[in-house]
């Protein structure tokens, strides 16, 4: 798991090209073109645990694609940026990628709110964009998905990660039909995966039958929730649904439980970190969505989790490690269908090359068969619901949501 400590001194890996320019749309690296992948991340800060996390992945990507010459005569490199879990900071770094016209994609970011910034920018350049982490329904189907009018917003930006959607109505299935739980208190960070997620589990436990009791919002920046944690006390709820992420989460947990409250407190893949546990004495009981079945219960994943040991990383591969794995390796398969249908050079446009190949792309990764719909979303829409047993996420239950 990740150190404070580990993560200041790690920094932020950043791998440019090298070499000079041809006409094929890369570096030369001497017999070999070098093919970028941008990598945006929070490596910094509270969100640095999941960030670090994504980061490592993708280099892990990239190597294993270089040493298995995945891709004959393309080398792949990262260059990861840190954006700090900030949307402003994340649109600087995609002006970064789009300038640096070696990248042919990039992966990330984590927190949707970011992605809303990148996703235009990237969008008029052409440059691919694949992130592991990104719920926000909005985001590939536009606001029109709520009246099922859903549009694509973007035809650079795909995902690994399932849809808020499917995420919030597989939580409230799991809450009302397994857990047996009728009454809920909600509460959201007002960022906009939190809130997403919040309303689709709202939308979806209500028409199951259960009982919103009470709602707030929380600003994700305070640590002192005992306010909030009153009014719950008061409602008869039996659990609190939370739209956000682990480092407030936690806090809000424990101060749950020691106003005398011993309800579980549920989220989504936000809090579904190996932080969660250290910030929140009393998590025991809390539960948690995440995308997809285990990482480490999939026969298709033991050999990233054995390579990942391997590399020597600091810090843990996290929630999005798989799911990190597969959006970059679905890069390095778009360019090697542009490669082989170049008569096995990098075309001049490599970009465009890349995006015309993404729709084409299927394989199976760490997390299961790898396919993009109409929208960019992944075909995959299997959750898993995990549990806090002795200060650690155990899984509960895999499958894919019923509709309320």
């Amino acid at each position: 798991m990740i150190a404070i400590t580990a993560a200041l001194a790690a920094g932020s890996l950043t791998l440019t090209a090298c070499g000079s320019r041809d006409d094929d749309g890369g570096s030369s690296n001497g017999d070999k073109t070098t093919v970028v992948i941008g990598v945006d991340a929070p490596t910094t800060g509270d969100l640095s645990a999941l960030g670090l996390g994504i980061k490592n992945s993708a280099d892990l990507a990239a190597k294993t694609a270089n040493k298995q010459e995945f891709v004959k005569g393309v080398e792949f490199k990262i260059e990861a940026l840190d954006d700090q879990a900030q949307p402003s900071v994340g649109q600087q770094n995609a002006q970064k990628f789009i300038s640096n016209k070696d990248v042919l994609g990039v992966v990330g970011p984590l927190n949707s709110s970011v992605s809303q910034q990148m996703q235009k920018p990237l969008n008029d350049a052409g440059l691919t964009q694949v992130s592991p982490a990104n719920t926000g329904t909005e985001l590939t189907q536009g606001d029109g998905w709520k009246t099922g009018n859903s549009v694509r917003q973007f035809k650079t930006f795909f995902r690994t990660a399932t849809t808020d959607e499917i995420q919030g109505a597989f939580a409230a299935d799991y809450l009302y039909n397994q857990a047996k739980i009728k009454k809920v208190y909600l509460i959201d960070d007002q960022k906009t995966y939190g809130a997403g997620l919040a309303a689709s589990f709202k939308a979806n436990f209500t028409k199951f039958g259960g009982q919103i009791v009470g709602t707030d919002h929380i600003n994700p920046e305070d640590r002192d929730f005992n306010a909030v944690v009153a009014k719950i006390k008061k409602t008869g709820a039996q659990a609190l649904y939370y739209g956000g992420e682990y480092p407030a989460a936690g806090p809000l947990s424990q101060q749950l439980k020691d106003s005398g409250q011993n309800i579980p407190l549920m989220g989504g893949d936000g809090i579904y970190s190996g932080e969660f546990p250290k910030l929140n004495k009393k998590a025991e009981g809390d539960l948690a969505t995440s995308v997809g079945e285990p990482v480490e219960k999939l026969d298709s994943a033991q050999t990233f989790i054995k390579n990942y040991k391997a590399a020597g990383y600091e810090d843990d591969y996290e929630a999005y490690g798989g799911l990190t794995y597969d959006a970059t390796w679905s890069i390095i398969e778009a360019v090697k269908l542009a490669v082989e249908g170049n008569d096995g050079k990098l075309p001049s446009d490599g970009r465009k090359a890349v995006l015309d190949a993404m729709a084409k792309v299927k394989f199976d990764g760490v997390t299961g068969a790898i396919s993009f719909d109409e929208f960019g979303d992944t075909t995959n829409h299997t959750m898993t619901a995990y549990k806090i047993k002795d200060n650690a996420w155990v899984p509960e239950f895999s499958g894919e949501p019923k509709l309320g």
